[in-house]
């Protein structure tokens, strides 16, 4: 049989993998094992997968897939940074010679992994490092996957929660990362509704997502996390230039339709900029355009990055904004800062290291 695969075996589900076993003239049951080794023990390379006969794993060494080094599909971790706190933050190497990151952010019972959609970003929000490089590529379904089984390796901690706040605009890799969730749900064991998906706004592409999940999932328990950062269209196209295509009621009008299709509320991300939009009049504007929304809100104090001269706010000013939303009667929480001693900013670790 010829040793070619339409896929990385990573991502692969566990009758894929049956499938292509017996492609490869052996028994299904191979395809399982190579499943419980992919998923549950996490192997790197396929040599390493003892279960499977010494001669097979050789000839496939000797003819692993186009452009990848080995046929699971695993990215090389080039370098490791872990805050005070344990939050971990791996750059990851992928086949091609790209970098990426994923963080790991441990809690009470819980960790969370924070993935990447893509290699950079083309959204260029004036306070993310990610967006100052551009777009490189975008992820494949293999390489999404990779960066959950790579920061549960590297913290030996099984991961509670997965979400789409790395590098990348997950809405322009929506096919890719609906298979990943897939993957996550169906060979990781996690459940949708640990997963969040965050969106800067893409115009025409919430109502898809939303059938598009429904089709590929079957249901859409996932959070969707649209990040606002302002109240006024003004203020939103200064902060995200890519804004000026997407007027901020289109943008909610489409939120509503997601809400319509999936049954699911809208979490509306809100990054706080010292003197700029953390101001109590700007939370009372933020109330008015979500009365009536099933909605709630997630308020991020920034972590300054070095080419923006953007404030992170004070304590003080970020509880008189979350009292102002929550005396208007609107859903929100505070989100702590992680790992701020270790190039906390989406981006930094990345850029950082690689060469220019």
């Amino acid at each position: 049989m010829g040793s070619t695969a339409p896929l990385p075996l990573l991502g692969m589900g566990l009758a894929e993998l049956e499938s292509w076993a017996q492609s490869q003239g052996q028994p299904a049951f191979r395809g399982r094992q190579l499943h419980d080794w992919i998923y549950a023990k996490g192997a790197r390379r396929l040599a390493d997968v003892s279960a499977l006969p010494k001669a097979w794993r050789d000839s496939l060494a000797a003819e692993p897939p186009a452009g990848s080094a080995d046929w699971i599909g695993r990215s090389r971790e080039l370098h490791r940074s872990v805050a005070r706190d344990g939050t971990t933050k791996l750059l990851l190497g992928t086949a091609d010679g790209l970098s990426l990151e994923t963080v790991g952010i441990p809690a009470e019972g819980r960790l969370t992994v924070c993935v990447s959609s893509q290699v950079g970003c083309p959204m260029a929000c004036r306070f993310c490092a990610t967006g100052k490089g551009g777009l490189q590529r975008s992820l494949a379904v293999h390489e999404i996957v990779d960066q959950v089984l790579s920061v549960r390796q590297a913290m030996d901690l099984r991961p509670s929660h997965v979400v789409f706040m790395g590098m990348g605009e997950p809405l322009l890799n929506t096919e890719a990362v609906l298979a990943a969730i897939d993957c996550l749900c169906r060979d990781l064991g996690m459940a949708q509704r640990q997963i969040t998906v965050s969106t800067v706004g893409v115009p025409r592409t919430l109502p898809t997502l939303a059938e598009r999940a429904l089709e590929r999932l079957g249901r859409a328990q996932f959070t969707l996390a649209v990040s606002l950062h302002a109240p006024d269209q003004r203020l939103r196209e200064e902060l995200i230039p890519t804004a000026h295509s997407y007027p901020i009621e289109t943008l909610l009008e489409d939120c509503r339709r997601y809400v319509a299709i999936t049954g699911r509320r809208v979490s509306f991300e809100y990054i706080l900029l010292g003197g700029l939009n953390d101001h109590p009049r700007q939370a009372a504007a933020l109330a008015q355009r979500l009365r009536g929304f099933q909605s709630h809100v997630n308020l991020i104090a920034y972590n300054p990055i070095e080419e923006e001269e953007f404030q992170r706010p004070s304590p003080e000013r970020v509880e008189a904004f979350r009292r102002a939303l929550q005396e208007r009667h609107v859903a929100v929480s505070v989100r702590a800062s992680r790992g701020l001693d270790q190039d906390a900013a989406c981006g930094q670790l990345r850029r950082r290291l690689t060469p220019a």
